[in-house]
C-alpha cells in the first residue's frame, strides 16, 4: 500500500512539473488552452530501450490532436511510469510551429540485472529461492521486482519458523557492463521462532493437554522438566492412596506426564500461521466429534516471551454437549430402517458426532462398512444419503436421513492411462471391474491394492477415475498409474567369515521371455509382460562361488493367476586357495538344487489367499570335508523334498503398509525312506559309515509359520507385530535322528554371507552377533548345532520419512524377542533372548530395501561374552524381517 500511495503521488507530482514545464514555454499561453497536431516526438535519455516501443506505450501518436496544457500529457507519464522501465520521466516540448506541436520524452533507464547474490542462507535454500523469484539476468530491476524478491524470501523462511526474518536488497554497479547492477540479497533468519507454551482457556470439559492434542503442527517446544510439579504428584500419589482414588491417580499422573514430558519424535515447535489457523478448525472439529457442536474459538493471540520464544493462548467456548436422540430414514425401499441403522452404527443416547455420522453414511475406511458400500457394492452409483437435522431439543437432537437410491449403474468402459512400460493385458489382468457388471466400489478399492502389488507403478498415485453418466445408468472407470521402476541391481563387497567378498546379483521384475526376439520390447532389456528373472553371483575368489538363476511366470497359461517358478543354484566352497584338487589336504562341498514351484490364488475362503507348492531336488558333494559334523566328510547326500505353503496377504501396500495381514504355513516333506528301505543301521560298525549311509538319502519334515499385522495407529504411524516359528522334525528319530541339513540358525542381520551350504535357515535377530543363539545338546562337547525349533516376536513402530516411490524412507523402533532349541523336548516359547533398538529402512527401486539398525541385546550368551550388547546391523531386501 504504501508503494501505490508513493507511486501516486509521483505522477501527480510529475504532472505538476509537466504543466509548469509547459506554462513556462513562452510559446504557450497557459490561460488560453490550444489544440495541436502531434507533429513528431523524439526521445532523450534512452540507450537501451526501443524508441517506438516506448512511444506506443505513452499512447501519443504523431497526427493525434492534443490540447497544451491537459491531462493527456499525464495520463502519458502515467503508462510509462507503471511498465517500470524507467524513473525521472518528462515530457517536453521540443518545439511548436504554428498548429503543428513536436513533444521530447524525457527519461532515466532504470538497470539491468546481472545477477543476484545470496549471503545468509545455504546452497539448497538459494538453489529454491531463485527459482521460486524467477530472477533472469538481462531484466531490467523494477520496484515491483525487488519487492517481491523481498515477500518470496520473507515467506519461504517464515514457512518454516523463521518469523522474524529480515531481508535487506542492495543494488551494486557492474563495473563491467554499462547500465547493469548486481542484486546483494542479505538475509538475517534470526533465530527460529518456537512455542514455549500454548494456554487453553475456557475449556471446562476437555483437558488442556488433550484440546493441545488436537493441534495436529502447532506443538509446544520440548522439554523435560520432571521436577517440576513432583511434590504436587506424590502428594496425590499419597492422598489418592489413602482414598483408594486409583481413578484420580491416574489422572493426576497423566497429567504430570503431559506437562512435563514433552518429548516429541516427528513434530516441531514451530510457528507457522497456515498451519496455526488449520489446527485452530481442527479444534472445532474435534470438539464437534466429542459432541459439542455448538464449540468456537472465541479470541486467540500470539505474544513473544522471549528471544524466539512466543506463546499461544486460545480461548474456547464448549457450549453444551449433545446426544443422538431419534434417527429416521426416508427414501429407502431396497434395505430396511433397521437393516441400515445396524450398519450406521449409532445408537440412542450415544454422543453427537457429525464426523462419526458421515463416515457411517458415506465411507468409512476403518471398518470398511458404511450404509454407502452397502448400496455402491450393489451397483447403486448415483445413492446419496443427506442427513438434516429436523429438531433440536434440550441436550438432544433428531436426525432425520433422506435418501436417494436411483437406479443401479453398470460399467461401460475400464481404461489404463499411465502405463509406460508395463503392457496393458499385465496391468488389465488384475483390475477386478470388468465392462457389463454392476458398479462395485469395493471392487474399485480392491484393484487399486491389485496394482500396487504388482510394485510396477506408484502405490500412492493409483487413482481410480469414475465418471458416471446418469443419463445411460452406466460409469466409465480409468485407472490413473505411474510407473516406476521394478528391476534391481545388487552390486556389493563384504567382509564375512574371514573373507571379502563381492557380490552381483540382477532382478528383472518385469521381464518379458517374449521379448526376447522383438526389438521394441528392450527398454533396455525386453520388459512389459510381468515376469521375473533374478540372477546372482558370488564369490571371493578360487576357493568359493555360488550362482544361482530363477524365472517366473505369474500367469502361467495367461488366463488364470497361476504361477510357475523355476530355478537352479550352484555353490562350491574348497579350499583350492592352497592346494589342487588331487592334493590329500584338498576339501570341498558342492551343493546344487533345482525347484519347481507352482502358486495358485484361492477363491476359499476368500480371495487373499494364497497356496503354493514346490518340488525340490538338492544334491550336496562332500570330499574330505571333516569340519561338517557327521560322516566320513566325503560323498553324495540326496535331498529331495515337496513343499506346501498356504498364504494370505492383505496389507495394503507391498513397500510401506499401513494396514492388513500377510500370513503364511508351511509344510515341507522327504520321503520316509528310512520306513520301507529296511535297513538296519546298527549293524554298520564304522560309526562314520553309519553315519553317511543314514543322511545319504535326507530325510525330515519342516513346519514354518509367519505372520505380521499392520495397524495405523495414527496418520502414517504404523504399528507392525510379527511372530515366526519353526521346527525341523525325524519321522525315525531312534534311529536316524533329525538331519544335520536345513537347521535354523538365529541372530544377527540374516545375511548368510553365500555359506549355507548345508541348507541351513540364518533367522536374523538384532542385538546379537550372526548366528550365536544356542541350540545346545547336552550330550555333545559342540557349542552350536543349529536348532530344530526356533521362535521369534517382533514388535515395531514405524514413520515414514518420505514415501516418493523413487525413494521410501521411513524410521522404526522395535523390541524382539527369539530364541533356537537342539530339539522339540527342550522347547520354551518364553525362553527368549530380548533386544531393543532403532533403525531406517530406504527402498529405492534399482536396489531394493537397504536398512541400518542399532540394536542392544539384554541376555548375555553362554560362551559367548561378546555376543549381545550393543550391535549395528546392516540388512539387504527385508534380510531382517
Amino acid at each position: 500500500m504504501t508503494v501505490n500511495r508513493f507511486n501516486l503521488g509521483v505522477v501527480i507530482f510529475l504532472f505538476l512539473i509537466t504543466n509548469v514545464v509547459v506554462a513556462q514555454d513562452s510559446r504557450v499561453d497557459y490561460n488560453k488552452p490550444k489544440k495541436y497536431e502531434i507533429a513528431g516526438i523524439t526521445t532523450s535519455g534512452i540507450k537501451y530501450l526501443d524508441i517506438n516501443t516506448i512511444i506506443m506505450i505513452s499512447g501519443l501518436n504523431i497526427g493525434d490532436q492534443i490540447q497544451i496544457p491537459s491531462e493527456k500529457i499525464s495520463q502519458a507519464i502515467k503508462k510509462l511510469w507503471k511498465q517500470g522501465l524507467a524513473e525521472n520521466i518528462k515530457i517536453e516540448i521540443a518545439k511548436i510551429e504554428g498548429d503543428k506541436i513536436y513533444l521530447n520524452i524525457d527519461m532515466t533507464e532504470r538497470p539491468r540485472l546481472r545477477s543476484a547474490i545470496f549471503t545468509g542462507a545455504r546452497k539448497s535454500e538459494i538453489s529454491t529461492l531463485n527459482s521460486d523469484i524467477g530472477f533472469r539476468r538481462g531484466e531490467v530491476v523494477t520496484n515491483y521486482l525487488l519487492s517481491r524478491a523481498k515477500r518470496v524470501i520473507k515467506k519461504h523462511y517464515v514457512d518454516k519458523g523463521f518469523l522474524n526474518c529480515e531481508v535487506n536488497i542492495r543494488q551494486e554497479q557492474d563495473t563491467t557492463m554499462e547500465n547493469s547492477v548486481y542484486l546483494r540479497v542479505n538475509i538475517h533468519k534470526n533465530k527460529r521462532v518456537k512455542i514455549y507454551k500454548i494456554n487453553i482457556a475456557g475449556n471446562d470439559q476437555v483437558s488442556d493437554h488433550k484440546v493441545r492434542s488436537f493441534l495436529k503442527e502447532t506443538k509446544e517446544k520440548g522439554a523435560l522438566t520432571p521436577l517440576k510439579g513432583l511434590n504436587d504428584l506424590l502428594l496425590d500419589v499419597y492422598s489418592t492412596t489413602l482414598r483408594l482414588d486409583f481413578d484420580g491417580f491416574i489422572d493426576s499422573a497423566t497429567n504430570y506426564v503431559h506437562e512435563n514430558f514433552k518429548f516429541r519424535i516427528f513434530k516441531g515447535s514451530k510457528m507457522i500461521k497456515n498451519n496455526y489457523e488449520d489446527d485452530k478448525a481442527l479444534i472445532i472439529g474435534k470438539y464437534n466429534s466429542l459432541g459439542y457442536r455448538d464449540a468456537k474459538i472465541v479470541k486467540d493471540s500470539i505474544y513473544s516471551v522471549d528471544d524466539g520464544l512466543i506463546n499461544v493462548n486460545i480461548t474456547v467456548d464448549e457450549g453444551p454437549k449433545y446426544y443422538f436422540r431419534k434417527i429416521s430414514w426416508i427414501g429407502n425401499t431396497i434395505y430396511s430402517s433397521e437393516d441400515l441403522g445396524r450398519i450406521l452404527g449409532i445408537k440412542r443416547g450415544d454422543t453427537y458426532n457429525k464426523e462419526r455420522l458421515n463416515k457411517g453414511l458415506n465411507y468409512d475406511p476403518n471398518s470398511g462398512m458404511d450404509v454407502s458400500s452397502l448400496y455402491m457394492d450393489n451397483g447403486y452409483l448415483f445413492f446419496y444419503a443427506n442427513p438434516v437435522e429436523v429438531l433440536i431439543e434440550n441436550d438432544s437432537i433428531d436426525i432425520e436421513i433422506r435418501i436417494n437410491e436411483g437406479k443401479q449403474a453398470r460399467i461401460n468402459k475400464v481404461t489404463l492411462t499411465g502405463n509406460t512400460r508395463t503392457n496393458d493385458h499385465v496391468a488389465m489382468r488384475e483390475i477386478r471391474t470388468r465392462p457389463g457388471q454392476l458398479f462395485n466400489r469395493q471392487a474399485i478399492i480392491r484393484t487399486q491394492r491389485e496394482l500396487s502389488q504388482l510394485r510396477y507403478f506408484n502405490a500412492e498415485s493409483i487413482t481410480p477415475d469414475v465418471q458416471p453418466d446418469p443419463v445411460n445408468n452406466t460409469a466409465d472407470i480409468e485407472y490413473q498409474v505411474e510407473e516406476t521402476s521394478s528391476d534391481q541391481i545388487e552390486l556389493s563387497g563384504g567382509y564375512g567369515y574371514g573373507r571379502i567378498m563381492g557380490s552381483l546379483g540382477l532382478s528383472f521384475n518385469n521381464f518379458s521371455l517374449r521379448g526376447i526376439f522383438k526389438k521394441e520390447m528392450w527398454r533396455p532389456i525386453p520388459s512389459g509382460d510381468g515376469q521375473k528373472l533374478a540372477l546372482r553371483f558370488q564369490t571371493y575368489g578360487k576357493g568359493y562361488f555360488n550362482y544361482s538363476v530363477s524365472f517366473t511366470e505369474p500367469w502361467f497359461g495367461g488366463k488364470k493367476p497361476n504361477s510357475l517358478t523355476v530355478s537352479f543354484y550352484h555353490s562350491s566352497y574348497s579350499n583350492a586357495n592352497y592346494y589342487s584338487k588331487d592334493h590329500e589336504n584338498y576339501y570341498e562341498f558342492v551343493t546344487d538344487g533345482f525347484t519347481l514351484g507352482f502358486g495358485k490364488r484361492l477363491r476359499w475362503p476368500d480371495d487373499y489367499f494364497t497356496l503354493y507348492q514346490s518340488a525340490k531336488f538338492l544334491l550336496y558333494k562332500l570330499q574330505n570335508y571333516s569340519v561338517f559334523r557327521f560322516g566320513t566328510g566325503s560323498g553324495r547326500y540326496n535331498n529331495i523334498s515337496y513343499s506346501i505353503t498356504l498364504g494370505r496377504n492383505s496389507t495394503s501396500a507391498p513397500i510401506y503398509p499401513r494396514y492388513g495381514s500377510d500370513m503364511s504355513l508351511s509344510l515341507e516333506l522327504s520321503p520316509p525312506y528310512s520306513l520301507f528301505n529296511k535297513k538296519d543301521y546298527n549293524t554298520i560298525a564304522d560309526e562314520a559309515e553309519r553315519e553317511d549311509e543314514k543322511f545319504k538319502w535326507v530325510e525330515y519334515y519342516k513346519i514354518k509359520f509367519k505372520s505380521a499385522w499392520y495397524f495405523e495407529l495414527m496418520d502414517k504411524l504404523v504399528l507392525s507385530t510379527r511372530m515366526q516359528f519353526g521346527m525341523l522334525g525325524a519321522y525315525n528319530s531312534k534311529d536316524i535322528g533329525t538331519t544335520p541339513f536345513g537347521r535354523f540358525y538365529v541372530g544377527g542381520d540374516g545375511l548368510s554371507a553365500g555359506y549355507n551350504m548345508d541348507g541351513r535357515e540364518i533367522i536374523a535377530m538384532r542385538g546379537y552377533d550372526n548366528e550365536v543363539l544356542p541350540a545346545y545338546n547336552p550330550n555333545s562337547t559342540e557349542n552350536n548345532l543349529g536348532g530344530t525349533v526356533y521362535t521369534k516376536y517382533t514388535l515395531e513402530l514405524r514413520y515414514p520419512l518420505s514415501l516418493n516411490p523413487s525413494s521410501t524412507i521411513y524410521a522404526l523402533a522395535f523390541l524382539e524377542a527369539g530364541n533356537s532349541w537342539i530339539d522339540f523336548s527342550t522347547y520354551d516359547p518364553f525362553d527368549v533372548y530380548r533386544s531393543a533398538g532403532f533403525g531406517l529402512r530406504v527402498f529405492m527401486p534399482m536396489f531394493g530395501f537397504l536398512g541400518l539398525d542399532w540394536a542392544y541385546g539384554y541376555d548375555k550368551i553362554p560362551g559367548e561374552p561378546e555376543a549381545n550388547g550393543s550391535h549395528f546391523h546392516f540388512s539387504l531386501n527385508k534380510s531382517i524381517d
